[in-house]
């Protein structure tokens, strides 16, 4: 019996022709020589910069439980100068990474959340029984709903503004309260409510929706006039001559900021909400 003669019809369609599937494999090749793949890793400078900062909140706790007081509230203050360094390293060197900004936020969490609640509950907020722990703890998840939120709200809020205090700003206002009462030699036991209204209102400010002005437009490599760099030797002499006062009442400054920007906001019918609900708004906004 013969076979029939199957011939493929003219004209049949190939999805993939021997000429197209070359090009494309030999490109293909070429693509992966050229863009080979991007090794995920740890990038160590600006991760070494969080860790510092994560170690000077765990020995401002270390130090509270020893009763050294003043020795924490400078802990604090350091680990708010390495958290300012960490990210602007990672920009410079273009060393970002998510694990970075998940690592720097767990490090913000115990030195600006959980290192000022206990520092300020070891040093005067122990006596008061569960009005003193409730304070520190209201403090401390402020904090953690802060950082949350920043996390979360990244894309959508106004660059210029902080959606409420920052957690380093109220960590600050805590730690320089203690710093400031320790170099004047009040105890901490006679200043227990002033102490609780302090980290009750930092706590609580962080959670609202107060603008914080963030600095962050600040253009460092533009020219500026002479008295700008006369300006800042004046602040750094004031700094230096009297710390734990002059830090303390810039805090205060800052603290209360936000809530003059709120009014003057309301007042000019602007907005008060910063989070932005359409891309027109920024760039509206950034003019």
């Amino acid at each position: 019996m013969s076979t029939p003669n199957r011939r493929k019809p003219k004209g049949s369609f190939k999805l993939f022709p021997k000429g197209v599937r070359k090009t494309q494999q030999s490109a293909e090749v070429v693509a992966a020589e050229v863009s080979p793949k991007r090794r995920r890793g740890i990038y160590l400078l600006p991760n070494a910069f969080t860790t510092a900062a994560l170690f000077c909140g765990f020995y401002a706790i270390v130090m509270a439980m020893n009763q050294r007081f003043d020795q924490s509230a400078l802990a604090i203050f350091v680990a708010m100068v390495l958290d300012s360094l960490d990210g602007r390293v990672a920009r410079m060197t273009n060393t970002q990474s998510e694990f970075g900004a998940q690592y720097d936020s767990l490090s913000d969490m115990i030195s600006f959340g959980a290192a000022p609640a206990l520092v300020a509950y070891e040093w005067s907020l122990k006596g008061m029984g569960k009005l003193g722990w409730l304070a520190a703890f209201v403090y401390c998840a402020g904090a953690a709903l802060r950082l949350a939120r920043f996390n979360t709200n990244i894309g959508v809020v106004d660059k210029r503004y902080f959606q409420g205090l920052p957690s380093p700003a109220a960590a600050a206002l805590v730690a320089g309260f203690v710093l400031l009462m320790e170099d004047l030699h009040f105890p901490g036991k006679e200043l227990s409510w002033s102490t609780w209204s302090i980290t009750l209102f930092a706590g609580l400010t962080m959670v609202t929706n107060v603008p914080f002005y963030s600095f962050k437009d600040v253009n460092l490599r533009k020219s500026v006039p002479f008295i700008a760099p006369f300006l800042i030797v004046l602040a750094y002499v004031a700094v230096v001559s009297d710390p734990p006062k002059v830090l303390f009442g810039l805090f205060v400054l800052y603290g209360l900021s936000g809530y003059v920007v709120l009014l003057w906001r309301w007042r000019k019918g602007r907005p008060v909400s910063i989070v932005q609900t359409s891309v027109d708004d920024h760039h509206h906004d950034e003019k």
